[in-house]
Order: C-alpha cells, then sequence, then structure tokens
C-alpha cells in the first residue's frame, strides 16, 4: 500500500510533542508505540543512538500502521539512507549540513534539521527548510532566544528540543514561532525497562493535552 508523504510543517503540527526515543531491545519497540498512539501522540522520532535502533523502527513501520516512525540523531547521508530503509518517514537531525539535507531530500524524508544561531538558520533557509528543530532549547537561549528571532526570522517554525519538560513546554508552545517541541519524558527508561505502556499512554495523553 502506498504511503502519503508527509512535509515538516505536517509533522511538527501533528501533536504538541514529538518525542525523543531511545530504544535498546526491540521488544519494546512495538508496545511503546502502540502505548503512544494510544494517548494521542503518533509521531515518534526514534534517535539512531543505539544499535538496535533501526531494527526498532522497522518494528514500529511494519507493526503499527497507525504510528509515523521517524528517524532522529540523522548525521551523515547514510544514516539517512538507512532510516529510510527501516521505514523512516520523516528525519530529524541535531544540526544542519547541505549533504544531509539533500540525503533526506533523495530518500523522500521531511527533515527537521537542528540550529541554534541565526547563522544556522539562514543556511537551512538557503537549502529551503524553514522548518527547523531548536536544539538544544534550553542552553541555546530558550524562549527569550525564540522571541528575538520572531522578528527578523518571522517565516520560520520552530519544534524547540533539549531540556524541554512538563513543566516548561507550555511556555515554548505559547510562542507563535513554535509549532510543537520535542521531548524525552514521554518515554522514561524505567517505564520501558519495567513495561509499563500504561504509565507512557498516561504521559501521551499529558502531552497532547498541551495544545494551545
Amino acid at each position: 500500500m502506498a504511503v502519503t508523504a508527509l512535509t515538516a510543517q505536517e509533522v511538527m503540527r501533528d501533536a504538541p510533542v514529538i518525542p525523543v526515543i531511545v530504544l535498546h531491545d526491540v521488544r519494546h519497540a512495538v508496545p511503546m508505540a502502540r502505548a503512544l498512539v494510544a494517548g494521542g501522540i503518533r509521531m515518534l522520532e526514534v534517535t539512531l543512538r543505539t544499535p538496535q535502533a533501526l531494527d526498532c523502527m522497522r518494528a514500529i513501520a511494519s507493526e503499527v500502521p497507525e504510528a509515523v516512525v521517524g528517524a532522529g540523531t540523522v548525521r551523515s547521508p547514510a544514516d539517512a539512507e538507512a532510516a529510510a530503509r527501516a521505514g523512516a518517514r520523516f528525519a530529524v537531525s541535531p544540526g544542519f549540513t547541505p549533504a544531509v539535507g539533500r540525503a533526506c531530500r533523495d530518500q523522500g524524508l521531511p527533515l527537521l534539521p537542528g540550529v541554534a544561531t541565526s547563522g544556522e538558520i539562514m543556511m537551512a533557509q538557503d537549502e529551503g527548510y524553514a522548518a527547523l528543530k531548536f536544539f538544544p532549547a534550553l542552553q541555546a537561549g530558550g524562549t527569550a532566544m525564540l522571541k528575538a528571532w520572531s522578528g527578523p526570522l518571522g517565516d520560520v517554525v520552530f519544534c524547540p528540543t533539549g531540556g524541554i519538560s512538563p513543566g516548561n513546554a507550555a511556555d515554548f508552545l505559547a510562542l507563535p514561532n513554535v509549532a510543537c517541541v520535542g521531548g524525552s519524558w514521554l518515554v522514561p527508561g524505567d517505564a520501558l525497562a519495567q513495561g509499563d505502556w500504561a504509565r507512557i499512554t498516561q504521559l501521551a495523553r499529558e502531552a497532547a493535552a498541551l495544545r494551545v
């Protein structure tokens, strides 16, 4: 069955939070994805930080059709190609290079490239990107930086990631140039280890309710 292509804006505006997921056990991938979807979160960023990440993406893509699996920590063209082969439908990178941008385009993956400065934003825009990941958000200036960018860079929308929590997510989401936030709190390591899928569903439900 053909899969509808997404845009980066569609990925970012699907829910208030994109979970940043680190998986070490393929057996956790499918029940975790189902738990997040049950809570109203379906754009799932599985980071390429573990040897099991690609197999986890494959499992989610094949067994949880309601989820939209994406690849996080995409740092090279090879990462983009491997993620696309594993069933990823979007990509997120900690920074931006034109080579990664071109590779994602070649693979049909909408990319949320990471930026932390005005110069990096302008470089991404030169390559046609205007939906960006602000990373690391807290360390790079937080809401004050996003407010400062809203004037000269008002045509850009952001997904702040890095230091975002239930305690500050609403502050970021209230900004007009923020489409969503990225957060790891939706999939705690202890919940994965214990198979506490109900807890993950509840965390997803709370995150989905953050929309303002």
